[in-house]
């Protein structure tokens, strides 16, 4: 019968008496669910049972985001511009177009009833935080309340199939920010203790959706601390007592552009004219002044997918892998909830995850790299080809099945003793090679290995016996590839062509340590060179047989250093100084912290990443707009131990002091202890709050 839920709040600030605390001292027989927040900001929960722990996460999200959360949802409801106004319109526009709403109302039907509980209990708990804290809320926000099952899976569908793997497609271009990660797992033959580690270590941009939120989550057969994209209902990358696991966005082509050929009303497919599915919407645009302006929308479909748009007598259709996927988040449920490789794998085997790498380590030393998602079986053609926009107009590129699970690259405990993934192909999960491309189909994922990935093997493979503090010193290290490759190159080519600017830089490249550190001198001006080489500035590109030291040289030695003149010129005009540390000119800014920062370009191969930017009102200074995000090295030893970092801070509500509030370990590379111990937490406490969910049958 349906459970109706009475909430009772009872908040209790830090410090705390640890002599009165009920729930510590085992004087309560069956304690309430609580949620006890660390200095920074982190929520424990600690549920009675499983729902409850998950009412409890949802009410957590809220307290920490819950004007961002509310966004998110009304964009997923299609909904936005009724909200918020024309700024709206377009992503309202493209969750009709793909139908989110709809589909999100099967996949809830689709739901087993424990986990549909589950998600149920999530979003009572956003709900109940809204009604219990109204005035935490911007007024305009509190239009989308209160929020509904629906919402939060339309939500995981938009950011995971259209904002992650069709990104590309949708937007036929590169984004500002490209998602990115690295990965490492330690298996005992390769760590100096003998137990396996892990390194999870996304780098998102630092906003909106691709925002990360810390929780431990515990309840009666269930333990797991880790981090959840906003409005997740469950952790996306996530650790318990016996195994872990990360992501990192994979090579994967799972969504494919069509160009159509328009034939009256339809289009042509070998040689038949098909009819478009039309579907039509109302949009709602609040205005200034309250009120609503409408707008008729009509929506077209093909065979091949959604109709993108037209132009020159062509309309251009998109198809994506896992839009129907319904068991997402039940699937991240039961990875929680395995305690060996055995029950994770089945969990895995579910393939609801449309895209991402999964690495993985677990306290029996077993490591395992899976170039996860849903990979279309294609009748021809190699990755680059589908790449491209493809013939609509013949029914033998349009796929309708994926590969199975067994047809997937993986690697299981190589002898290597460890994998790892930096947004490369599969082919080099670990070094030497443990999979062959010619082994799977041309079209799995290209071979080609970017600097990143190259420095993150390079850094470890050599180290027979890596100890914990080395994995972290390794995730930390700012040095750049590109550096390793052509600082020598260039060094040569500046005595050789001569330039008064250059030969007066000269002193200042030669001292440099190659680091991106906060002190580094050097890195500004070698930085502001390779932005302006070509687009491809090696003499020797990248080889397959020497995947780990090409590509390398400088192609024209005399333009780069009338390149870097330029660079030492400009450098020297905007700060003042050929020498100037880099933290001086990066920083690390938000809320009330303003920082040195430290940690590079992708693109040059720093293998602690930070996307830095300016604006018209930053003067000649760059700030962190995306890059490290999450951070969680963990030891699967006897009692797993765990460092962890959340570069941005836990929380983006207006007044609370978590917004920027961990940038200070980042600009000192530090990690923190991750508080696994409820004494530890006790310790670190901040705020306790009890959410006693009380069940009444109806009518009682």
């Amino acid at each position: 019968m349906k459970k109706l839920f009475t909430l009772y709040i009872f908040c209790l600030l830090a410090p705390v008496t640890f002599g009165q605390n009920q729930a510590s001292t085992g004087t309560v027989a069956n304690p309430p669910t609580e949620i006890l927040w660390d200095k920074y900001g982190v929520p424990h929960v600690y549920g009675r049972n499983i729902p409850e722990m998950y009412y409890a996460f949802g009410w957590a999200q809220m307290h920490n985001h819950a004007n961002l959360l509310l966004k998110l949802y009304g964009q997923a409801r299609g909904r936005a511009a009724e909200y918020w106004g024309m700024d709206y319109l377009a992503t309202d526009k493209q969750v009709h177009l793909f139908n989110l709403p709809e589909n999100a109302r099967k996949q809830y039907a689709q739901q087993e009833p424990e986990y549909k509980s589950y998600l149920d209990a999530f979003v009572k708990g956003i709900n109940a935080y809204a009604q219990a804290h109204p005035n935490t809320i911007d007024p305009s926000f509190k239009r989308v309340l209160p929020v509904t099952p629906v919402d939060v899976l339309a939500h995981s569908t938009r950011v995971i199939c259209l904002e992650f793997l069709a990104a590309g497609d949708i937007y036929n271009a590169l984004q500002p920010s490209t998602p990115g990660s690295n990965a490492y797992a330690i298996g005992p033959t390769k760590s100096a203790s003998k137990n396996a580690m892990l390194m999870a270590n996304p780098h998102l941009p630092w906003s909106d959706f691709y925002l990360f939120f810390e929780a431990h989550l515990t309840a009666p057969g269930f333990q797991a601390y880790g981090a959840s994209l906003i409005g997740q209902p469950v952790l996306n990358i996530a650790f318990n007592d016996n195994l872990g696991w990360t992501h990192t966005v994979n090579t994967i082509d799972a969504s494919d552009r069509y160009e159509l050929t328009l034939k009256n009303t339809g289009y042509l497919l070998d040689g038949v004219v098909q009819p478009f599915t039309r579907r039509k919407v109302t949009l709602k645009i609040r205005q200034a002044d309250g009120s609503f302006l409408t707008q008729p929308a009509e929506f077209l479909t093909s065979k091949h997918g959604p109709v993108m748009g037209e132009k020159n007598g062509k309309a251009y259709a998109l198809r994506i892998a896992g839009l129907e996927n319904a068991f997402l988040s039940a699937q991240y449920h039961k990875m929680a909830l395995a305690q060996n490789f055995k029950e994770f794998e089945v969990a895995l085997k579910m393939l609801q995850n449309p895209m991402f790498n999964v690495i993985y380590a677990d306290r029996e030393g077993t490591i395992f790299y899976l170039f996860n998602g849903n990979v279309p079986k294609r009748s021809e053609g190699d990755w680059a080809f589908w790449k491209r926009t493809l013939d609509g107009s013949s029914s033998k590129f349009l796929w309708t099945q994926y590969h199975s699970y067994e047809d997937l690259p993986k690697v299981l405990n190589p002898k290597t003793g460890f994998v790892q993934n930096a947004n490369d192909p599969p082919w080099t999960s670990t070094y030497p090679a443990a999979l062959q491309p010619d082994k799977f189909p041309a079209y799995m994922s290209p071979q080609e290995v970017r600097l990143r990935p190259q420095r993150a093997i390079k850094l470890l493979k050599d180290d027979a016996s890596i100890t914990f503090n080395e994995l972290v010193d390794y995730k930390l290290n700012t040095g750049l590839e590109a550096a390793d490759r052509i600082l020598d190159d260039l060094l040569v080519a500046i005595r050789q062509y001569p330039d008064p600017v250059a030969i007066r830089a000269l002193p200042i490249l030669q001292k440099w340590d190659k680091t991106t550190n906060t002190q580094s001198k050097g890195a500004v001006l070698f930085v502001r060179w390779l932005n302006k080489l070509d687009r491809n500035p090696f003499q020797t590109p990248w080889d397959p047989a020497h995947p780990l030291t090409t590509p390398d040289g400088l192609q024209d030695p005399k333009k780069a250093v009338a390149l870097f003149a330029r660079a030492a010129l400009e450098v020297e005009t905007d700060y003042g100084a050929l020498d100037i540390a880099w933290g001086e000119v990066y920083r690390f800014r938000m809320g009330n912290f303003n920082l040195p920062g430290n940690g590079g370009p992708d693109q040059f191969g720093a293998f602690r990443v930070i996307q830095f930017s300016q604006t018209p009102t930053d003067g000649k200074k760059s700030f962190a707009m995306g890059g490290d995000s999450y951070v969680a090295i963990t030891e699967f030893g006897p009692k797993v131990k765990a460092q962890v970092l959340l570069s941005y801070g836990n929380a983006t509500q207006p007044g609370s002091k978590h917004i920027g509030d961990q940038l200070l370990l980042l600009s000192q590379k530090k990690l923190r202890p991750a508080l696994l111990e409820k004494n530890e937490v006790l310790q670190n406490l901040e705020k306790r709050e009890q959410l006693y969910m009380q069940t009444k049958q109806p009518g009682r």
